[in-house]
C-alpha cells in the first residue's frame, strides 16, 4: 500500500497513524478532519478547559515536530461524504477525491440533540473543542441558572464544573437511578449522590417535554409538568455514530461500523477504530462500541497491524476501563458489569466517597469500581480476566 487515508482527526485516528509508523509503514498518510483543529484530548473539555484552567493549546495531542516526523498530510475543516471501495476513493465535501489503498474510519460520534432547538440560543451540546469554548463563554457570562439534561458521565462532569464556577445547577435524568445501566442500582445511587452532596439539584425519573423562550431559552418543561428556569441548558442525552458518509459504500453499519476483533470491516483494506467501531470484546462478550480513551489507543495498534498485514490481528485483551472526575472525586471502572453482578466493597467506605468495590457474578470478578482509591483499583483490575466474564455469561 502506497497511500492510506485516515478519516477522523481524533485520538483514535492519530493513534493509528502513530501505530502505522511504528509498524514500519513509510507510505503516504492523509488525515481528514471535519474540525479545523489538529487532534486534541477530549476528557478536559468537560472539566479543566470548560472551567478555564486550561486553554486549547494545552490539550493538543501532538506538536509540530512529531507531525513532521510522522509525515502526515492534513485535510482539516473538511468532511468525508463518500467512500467508494471500487475506485479506492474518499470524496470530501469540497469535491476533492482522495485516491487511497486503505482507509481507517475514525469518525467517532456526534451528540444527540432535541428536535426544534437548532435556532435557540443558550442550548448546548458538548462534543467538540468549539462546543466547549462556546459553553465556557456562556458559563462565564453572568448567567447563573444551568440545567443539565442527562446524568451520565459527561453530564455529571459538566454539572460539577458549573457548580465549581458558583452557578446554580439542576440535573434532569429520565432514569430513576442515574448510571444504573452502567454501574447497577446500588453503585449508581452512590455515584449520583455526589450531586446532592454538593447542593446540586437532581431530578430523576422524568424526561424533557420541551423548552420555553423565543430566540433564547428561558426554561425547561418536564414530562411530569414541572418547569425549570434556565439561562443555559446543556444536553447530554447520548451520541450517535458518525457513519452517514458510508451509505452506499458496502461497509456494514449497525450502531457503528461492524468489525471483527482485529478492527477489520467487511470491506478489504478498510478498518475502523475508536467510538465509531463496533467490535467483539472478550470482556463484554458481544459486539459493542466502547467509548473509552484507553480503547481508542489500544484499538489503534490492532487496526494498524490488521491493515498492514491483511490479516486480522488479535484484539486487545485488557479489561476496558475509563475514569470520570466529578466534584473533585475520581471515579474509575474496569471490566464489564454483567446483568446480575453484585458489587462488594473491599476497601474504604462508599459513605466517605472513597472506596473500591469488586463486582462478582457467581464468585467470578467481572468488574472493579473505585472512588478516590487509585492504588487498590489498579491492583484489583489485574484480577479481571475474559474467562471470568465468559463464565458469568
Amino acid at each position: 500500500m502506497r497511500h492510506l487515508t485516515v478519516v477522523g482527526a481524533s485520538l483514535a485516528g492519530l493513534s493509528t497513524v502513530r501505530a502505522l509508523r511504528a509498524e514500519g509503514y513509510d507510505g503516504g498518510i492523509t488525515v481528514v478532519g471535519e474540525e479545523r483543529h489538529l487532534p486534541y484530548d477530549r476528557p478536559p473539555l468537560s472539566k479543566e478547559l470548560l472551567k478555564g484552567d486550561l486553554e486549547a493549546d494545552a490539550i493538543a495531542l501532538g506538536d509540530t515536530a512529531e507531525y513532521e516526523e510522522l509525515a502526515v498530510r492534513w485535510a482539516l475543516g473538511r468532511r468525508a461524504v463518500r467512500l467508494d471501495p471500487a475506485t479506492r476513493t474518499v470524496t470530501l465535501d469540497d469535491g476533492r477525491e482522495l485516491r487511497t489503498d486503505g482507509v481507517v474510519i475514525a469518525t467517532g460520534t456526534s451528540a444527540r440533540t432535541f428536535p426544534g432547538t437548532a435556532g435557540m440560543a443558550g442550548i448546548h451540546t458538548l462534543r467538540t473543542l468549539d462546543d466547549a469554548l462556546a459553553l465556557r463563554a456562556e458559563l462565564r457570562g453572568g448567567l447563573p441558572r444551568v440545567v443539565v439534561i442527562g446524568a451520565g458521565f459527561i453530564g455529571a462532569e459538566v454539572a460539577s464544573t458549573a457548580h465549581r464556577l458558583g452557578l446554580h445547577v439542576t440535573v434532569v435524568e429520565a432514569l430513576d437511578v442515574p448510571l444504573e445501566r452502567v454501574l447497577g442500582r446500588e453503585m449508581g445511587l452512590v455515584c449520583s449522590a455526589l450531586h446532592t452532596d454538593h447542593g446540586v439539584r437532581l431530578l430523576t425519573g422524568t424526561g424533557v417535554a420541551g423548552f420555553t423562550g423565543d430566540d433564547r431559552v428561558t426554561g425547561v418543561r418536564l414530562t411530569d409538568g414541572r418547569q425549570i428556569p434556565a439561562d443555559v441548558v446543556v444536553v447530554g442525552v447520548g451520541v450517535r455514530p458518525a457513519t452517514d458518509w458510508l451509505d452506499g459504500s458496502g461497509v456494514e453499519v449497525a450502531d457503528g461500523v461492524v468489525c471483527d476483533e482485529g478492527c477489520a470491516t467487511n470491506v478489504p483494506q478498510v478498518v475502523a477504530v475508536g467510538d465509531v467501531a463496533r467490535c467483539p470484546h472478550p470482556f463484554t462478550g458481544r459486539h459493542a462500541r466502547i467509548e473509552h480513551w484507553t480503547s481508542a489507543t489500544e484499538q489503534a495498534r490492532t487496526a494498524a497491524a490488521t491493515l498492514l498485514s491483511g490479516t486480522s490481528a488479535p484484539g486487545p485483551a485488557r479489561a476496558p476501563s475509563f475514569w470520570s472526575d466529578q466534584y473533585q472525586v475520581r471515579i474509575q471502572l474496569a471490566g464489564h458489569v454483567v446483568p446480575g453482578a453484585r458489587p462488594e466493597v473491599v476497601d474504604g467506605d462508599p459513605d466517605d466517597r472513597s472506596f473500591a468495590a469488586v463486582y462478582r457474578y457467581d464468585d467470578h470478578p467481572v468488574a472493579v469500581l473505585a472512588m478516590n482509591r487509585p492504588k487498590p483499583f489498579n491492583r484489583l483490575r489485574r484480577t479481571l480476566a475474559p474467562a471470568a466474564v465468559a463464565a458469568a455469561r
